[in-house]
Formats: C-alpha cells, structure tokens, sequence
C-alpha cells in the first residue's frame, strides 16, 4: 500500500524566541509532522533569495520534507516571525510583512503535484494577499481532499476570507475561540456539537475537527459527534502543537480509523510537542504510542 501524499500551502518561516531561532509556519509544522509520521509531505511556498531562506530549505530537506515546489523569490526577504511566550508558555506572534510567502506564484508542476496528490492542507495567514488567494483558490480546484486549518492571526483575516475558504474545505480544524467567533458570526448558539453542526451544514463540510487546549479536542462528521479529554502534560510552549494535532489526525483519518481514535492519537501527539521547545521536535510512533499507554 503506498504512502498517502499530503501538500501544505503557505508560509514557512524562522519564529525567532527569546533564546533561539526555529524552523515554522503553520503548514510547514504540519509538512513536518506528516513526513515524521511516515506519510510523504511536500510544501508549496516561497523563500527569499537569501541565507535565511537557505537554511530552510535545508532543515526542510533534512527532515524530509518535499521542496521541489518551494519557489525563490528574489526581491523579498525569508519570513520571520517574532515570538513572545507567556508565563504558560502560550505564545503571542510578531508576523513581519511583506516577506517571500506573501508571493506564492501559480505553477505547472505545482498544479499537476496537487491533482495526485491525497490532501491540500491550506490556513488563512497565506491568504493575507491576492498573491496568494489567487494562487491558492486555483489549486483549491485541483485537489482530491481540501483541508483548511482556520489558524486565525489579527489583523490578516476577515468575516468574508474566512468564510471563503470555510465553502472550499472538506476538512476544518479550530480552536475552541475561533469556534466562538466563527459560530457568532453565523448566529449559532448552544453547546460546541450544536456550533459546531450549524458551521458543518452552512458550508457543506464534511469534517469538523475542534481543539480545546488542555481540555482535549472534538470531531463532528456524518457519523455523530465524538470527543477526547486530552492528555495533561507540563507545557514548556504550544508552538506547533495544533499543527501536529493535525497532522497526526490526518495521518489516522486517512488509514481509516475511528474518529475517537483519531482524536486520541492527534491528541498525544499535541502533548508530547507542547512538553518540547518550538513547533518540530523529533517523535516516534514508538514514543508517541508508549506514551498513550502510559496514561490509560
């Protein structure tokens, strides 16, 4: 049986911390993530010309992530985004603009990778230009299996943004606040599932994934409403943690396991990155398994 083939649209960029400079980006954590967990992954986005842009190309190649459809650009400079961390290790973000994944160009070979490929993982911190929601909405036609990681960073997103890309997407994953907001603006109360199918049946998705933090996540889909209560850990940050949340769903999802299984597996895995620095440490299914285990 072959490997599913999952590409991720959007930024990748260094998120400089108060110690230290990492690799990340939304969809570039769960790029990683999703090679990481043994499925193949590759990035469509842009670089500047530059030693920055680089050195990512090589911890990406490194790592095993796809870069064939990595563009160059040679005007803007690499993505950098300042990362603050509170006390709980919940990180608030600087995103510098303009920088090279701000110019995502359409491309044949991108178009053809997209049509073979099993999924098309998208956010909405790429769509912060018509560069890039022009781009993106092509491939968005292309793509067997359209999965949109609503990802919300004040200001770049807006009421009609993201309810443009909610009609595109078969799969969606939130966090519980996001949820809040996209429920209030289509005048759904009641308790999360009630939210939750109000938002599924408005935009014909097939698929809604909900993350709530410490308090575990929940999924809605034609089969019923299904819920997790999360693993507790000793958080060190949550970069990357929702990111990997959805990678390790994915990988689940698409081997065909249960919902509540998939929300456990994406769940341990959430943790285990949340005990770790930045959003790409190393993990093994090994690792990750034991670690279920170890907690009933």
């Amino acid at each position: 049986m072959s490997k599913p083939t999952i590409i991720c649209f959007g930024e990748v960029l260094w998120d400089v911390l108060p110690d230290k400079r990492v690799a990340g980006g939304a969809p570039m954590n769960v790029a990683f993530h999703i090679n990481q967990l043994g499925m193949r992954s590759k990035m469509i986005s842009s670089v500047g010309d530059d030693d920055l842009g680089r050195e990512l190309i090589g911890f990406l190649e490194a790592k095993g992530v796809s870069t064939g459809l990595v563009q160059t650009d040679p005007t803007l400079p690499t993505g950098v985004v300042n990362v603050m961390l509170d006390e709980g290790g919940s990180p608030s973000y600087e995103i510098v603009s303009p920088v090279a994944w701000d110019n995502i160009r359409p491309d044949d070979k991108a178009r053809e990778a997209v049509k073979v490929a099993d999924a098309l993982v998208f956010g909405s911190l790429a769509c912060r230009t018509e560069q890039n929601r022009s781009t993106l909405f092509g491939y968005l036609e292309l793509a067997p299996l359209r999965v949109l990681d609503v990802n919300l960073r004040a200001p770049f997103y807006s009421q009609p943004l993201i309810e443009s890309l909610l009609a595109r997407a078969d799969i969606v994953k939130m966090n519980d606040e996001e949820l809040v907001l996209i429920a209030g603006w289509q005048g759904a109360d009641g308790e999360e599932s009630a939210q939750l199918e109000a938002i599924r049946k408005k935009f014909a998705i097939d698929l809604l994934i909900l993350t709530r933090g410490k308090d575990g996540a929940a999924c809605l889909d034609g089969s019923g409403f299904s819920e997790h209560p999360g693993f507790p850990v000793k958080v060190q940050d949550t970069i990357g943690s929702g990111d990997s949340f959805l990678a390790s769903f994915l990988s689940k999802h698409l081997a065909g396991e249960s919902p509540l299984e998939c929300l456990a597996f994406a769940g341990a895995v959430g943790a285990l990155v949340a005990t770790r620095a930045g959003g790409t440490p190393e993990l093994t299914e090994a690792e990750i398994l034991s670690f279920i285990d170890s907690k009933g």
